[in-house]
């Protein structure tokens, strides 16, 4: 080969070389501009979503993004425009994904929930709670038979009696009882003069009464937040961070908000006699059961019974007499229940002897001048807030989620201001952005960021 011909080929290796360094140059020039515009944008999200909304995390440990900034509007461009805040500049912005606490029936919330309590409560305390929950069900699975029971029992006296053309004496007869407290109310009754919140919201007030904003796109969800574990999980949170009716508070519009996430009406009274309607079900399963075992306090109900058929002349009637005094009895000793949970006492879900409040003499004095009063403590029972509890895990979870987001975002209305919804609560975004990184060249790429 001739020396020219050399120098020419070594010039075009030379030349190729030349190429494929500049463009391997060039290719990582390009892959640091395109990583510093993905970090740059990774950090203004970071820093938006640095902005949550501190009363809700300081109330209910929930993070998010409140959509509106304080001005009751929401729209994507108050979150993009934010972005422009933190460096993001020369840049087209578009939401490709948004996700509200609200969606999905609250599972945004529900999933900051079950993370949260995961890592307070101890196995132990799970454990303790599960073997409580087994004690409820079975109680709870009696209430209805034995609410059919009662139901039987005064349908076959009453047609004995209009058979025989008799009626008992009014005097001295406890079997009107259930009928008077009722028409009298459980919260006149249980709450004997306490004070009783008078504070209530229209429909138009509540989140589970109004159309709510909508995310869009899918995002990953957790797996854990439903069965029996996730609602320990959850009731337990909201024991502790919601009020009850143990507790007279006036944080929020509402003052009784785990009555408001049993029952979902917008008044206190409404919700508070709801949920003492439930619970005296439940304590009357429980003391019927107990004095079904109590070959005393049996005896008594006969020998009441024995006297009031013998008034009117129908001893074969005394069996059913008695059935219904042993109800109204345990319905009598539910009431007491009540007001001793309402005391801030604690109640056993199953009695023993030694803990039955309410004597058969004591039973005809509800609701008059010598009324019993309160009833007496069970150091080793349930509190209200705990039998709530109970409630809780056994309702509807979709409704109690919702409810618990109307109840926080009420509270919030009162303390952050009118502007908050939760439903203008961001928890999750994934935004495209579509960038000039030189001169004609546009780099397209998405970020997402949400709380967990």
């Amino acid at each position: 080969m001739k020396k020219g011909e050399v120098t020419a080929f070594l010039s075009l290796i030379f030349i190729l070389l030349m190429s494929v360094v500049a463009s391997v140059v060039e290719s990582a020039s390009m892959q640091v501009l395109k990583n510093r515009k993905r970090g740059d944008m990774d950090r203004a999200l970071e820093s938006v979503f640095a902005e949550y909304q501190k009363d809700l995390l300081e109330d209910f440990e929930i993070f998010s993004l409140e959509g509106t900034y304080e001005t009751g509007n929401f729209s994507e461009e108050n979150v993009t425009k934010r972005l422009e805040t933190y460096g993001v500049r020369d840049a087209e912005q578009t939401v490709e994904k948004i996700q509200f606490l609200t969606d999905e029936q609250g599972r945004p919330f529900r999933e900051q929930v079950i993370a949260y309590m995961k890592q307070k409560m101890g196995i132990s305390q799970l454990e303790e709670l599960a073997g409580l929950t087994g004690q409820w069900e079975n109680q709870s699975g009696k209430t209805e038979a034995y609410e059919q029971e009662g139901t039987d029992v005064g349908k076959d006296l009453e047609s004995s009696l209009q058979e025989s053309g008799q009626s008992l004496p009014e005097e001295g007869n406890p079997l009107n009882l259930i009928e008077a407290i009722q028409k009298a109310g459980l919260v006149n009754i249980v709450m004997r003069g306490k004070e009783v919140s008078g504070q209530s919201v229209s429909e138009a007030e509540l989140l589970s009464h109004r159309s709510l904003q909508k995310g869009k796109g899918e995002f990953k969800v957790r797996d854990d937040t439903e069965g029996m574990t996730s609602n320990l999980y959850f009731a337990s949170y909201l024991i502790e961070k919601f009020h009850a009716a143990d507790e007279l508070s006036d944080e929020g519009k509402l003052s009784y908000e785990l009555e408001y996430i049993l029952n979902g009406s917008g008044s206190d009274r409404e919700n508070l006699e709801a949920v003492l309607r439930k619970l005296s079900l439940i304590r009357l399963a429980a003391n019927y059961g107990y004095l079904l075992t109590d070959a005393e306090k049996k005896a008594e109900a006969e020998a009441m019974a024995l006297v009031l058929a013998g008034i009117i002349a129908l001893p074969a009637i005394a069996e059913l007499i008695k059935q219904a005094i042993l109800l109204a009895w345990a319905y009598g000793e539910s009431i007491m229940d009540l007001r001793t949970l309402l005391s801030g006492g604690r109640i056993s879900l199953i009695k023993t002897k030694e803990e039955w409040q309410l004597s058969l003499s004591n039973l005809l004095k509800l609701r008059k001048e010598d009324d019993p009063g309160d009833g007496k403590d069970a150091k080793e029972g349930l509190s209200y807030k705990e039998y709530l509890r109970m409630l809780l895990i056994f309702e509807n979870q979709e409704e109690c989620t919702m409810r618990s987001l109307g109840a926080a975002e009420l509270r919030m209305k009162k303390k952050a201001g009118e502007f908050f919804q939760a439903d203008y609560c961001i928890s999750k975004l994934r935004i495209r952005i579509n960038c000039k990184i030189r001169r004609k060249i546009f780099y397209t790429f998405s970020t997402e960021y949400g709380y967990q």
